[in-house]
């Protein structure tokens, strides 16, 4: 998980990325011939299981700027989690459609009936056993969950697999530790901009694009508003272009800079302004396809381009309050369930499959490869934006989607900071971009003839099902006649709540 918060003065970015084992090595996804395992080879299981952080950089974000009882924090989830829920008509679709689900015997019997026929939606689905977990961390601080018995039972369930094991260890648990790392800040028109440094890769990705965005017209290629609202044919060029190239330079410099040095030290080389100006040029009148990545400025380093598959399973949300505090927080387990293992009531992540399955190539080691404690690289983009002339917040962002969470990110950044949507339109707007491939579509959004123009500029496009899950807050107004409005993602099952 990654957390960003505003205490009404500074920004603190609270990092809780999961880390890899101790006794891991580089070849951990890969078959006996230094091949790349398939993905759900590599997934399901123990072997994909990092230690887990966000209940680490939780308690330490609580000790910094936490106000409640801690016990109370805890009382809605474990109310939830003994009532139980109705089964939501998504959630029952993920669950019929997934084929690993039964891998784990725990995780069967919670989300099968006893015939093995996956829940409906409208079940009522319980969770005795994470209640019983959340009242022992309630009690215990976290401790409770990364020493004692249950550390044992999830060091034993990643062990224990049979046919995928792991080698995730108490000590790995034990000795886990949340980092506070600095935002990463960056000045957009009149705006500031701050997102998550590495090892996420949102907030570099997210400057880099709009540093290059920024020489450009972005802002008079506002979308069509018609009987729906859609983007221009040049804006989608514009952005998916500035999208590549800043993919192409995440994918051989951006990991745990606790491991790997970024160009220069920090992000100041990936960021410099004159360096993103040059980038700039790179863009024409027809689509690059697959961007080269840049030299940026005091860069010695020569790295390999990563390879990792990154899947989707993620969740985003946005609160601000009426003290001044504002706060972004992405979570995760990597794909929707997992490793489809269960302890506790609760899944574990897959996490360590975020690294590169590779750890070189021709031209050099992989900046992303595992190893031993590392953290793996993230696209989570929780974002913070800044009224630069008054330092207010103006808007919080952020959004699931794995590796294509920063393209939805940049999405709803330019509708409202270029094109002057309201948060909702920018949100409800047609998913497009490009991840250093093909330039993806929302499937079922776009007419012909979007389709066509951009194929004429040499784009190769690809229809598909973006479910984002943006879910954003943006301020109308300044100072005491502001006021905060919420958005959520129609796409999910999220909702905006407050007064």
């Amino acid at each position: 998980a990654f957390m960003l918060h505003f205490d009404g003065k500074n920004v603190s970015a609270f990092d809780g990325r999961e880390t890899a084992p101790a006794s891991v090595d580089e070849h951990l996804f890969q078959d006996a011939d230094g091949r790349a395992l398939p993905f759900f080879t590599a997934a399901v299981g123990g072997r994909a299981v990092g230690a887990p952080g966000v209940l680490r950089m939780l308690a330490m974000a609580y000790a910094r700027r936490g106000k409640l009882p801690w016990k109370a924090l805890f009382a809605p989830a474990i109310a939830l989690s003994e009532t139980g829920f109705p089964i939501s008509p998504r959630l029952a679709r993920l669950i019929a459609g997934d084929r690993y689900l039964r891998h784990d015997p725990e995780a069967a019997a919670y989300f099968f009936d006893s015939s093995g026929r996956p829940w409906k939606a409208g079940h009522l689905l319980r969770n005795p056993a994470l209640a019983v977990v959340l009242r022992k961390i309630a009690a215990q601080g976290v401790d409770a969950f990364y020493t004692g018995p249950l550390a044992a039972a999830i060091v034993s369930k990643v062990a224990g697999d049979a046919a995928n094991p792991g080698s995730l260890t108490l000590s790995d648990l034990n000795g886990y530790q949340a980092r506070v790392r600095e935002p990463l800040c960056t000045d957009y028109r009149r705006w500031r901009v701050c997102g998550m440094p590495p090892p996420s890769s949102g907030g570099i990705a997210i400057g880099q694009l709009l540093g290059i965005l920024a020489n450009t017209e972005i802002a008079n290629m506002a979308p069509t508003v018609n009987d729906k609202i859609l983007p221009t044919v040049d804006g989608m060029h514009l952005v998916t272009e500035a999208e590549r190239l800043a993919y192409a330079d995440r994918a051989r410099y951006v990991a745990d800079t606790d491991f790997v040095a970024l160009p220069g030290g920090n992000a100041d080389a990936l960021l410099d302004k004159n360096y993103l100006l040059a980038r700039s040029h790179l863009i024409g009148t027809r689509s690059l396809g697959v961007a080269p990545s840049g030299i940026p400025p005091a860069t010695k380093l020569a790295y390999g381009i990563d390879k990792s598959p990154e899947y989707h399973g993620t969740t985003h949300f946005s609160i601000v309050d009426r003290y001044g505090n504002a706060l972004a927080m992405t979570s995760s387990i990597e794909n929707s369930f997992g490793s489809r293992l269960m302890v506790g009531g609760f899944l574990l992540n897959n996490q360590l499959t975020d690294f590169s399955f590779e750890s070189s190539d021709p031209q050099g080691p992989i900046a992303n490869r595992i190893q031993p404690g590392k953290r793996p690289r993230s696209a989570m983009s929780p974002t913070l934006v800044f009224d630069r002339a008054t330092g207010e917040p103006v808007l919080i962002i952020g959004s699931p989607g794995g590796a294509a969470i920063i393209t939805y990110v940049a999405k709803v950044l330019i509708g409202v900071l270029d094109w002057h949507l309201h948060l909702q339109q920018a949100i409800d707007l047609p998913n497009f971009g490009s991840r250093n491939g093909p330039t993806e579509l929302e499937r079922d959004r776009f007419p012909a003839n979007i389709v066509e123009n951009l194929q004429e500029r040499g784009h190769v496009v690809r229809l598909t099902d973006q479910t984002s899950g943006l879910h954003g807050i943006m301020r109308i107004g300044r100072g005491r006649e502001g006021a905060w409005v919420g958005a959520a993602d129609p796409r999910r099952e999220g909702s905006a709540a407050g007064q």
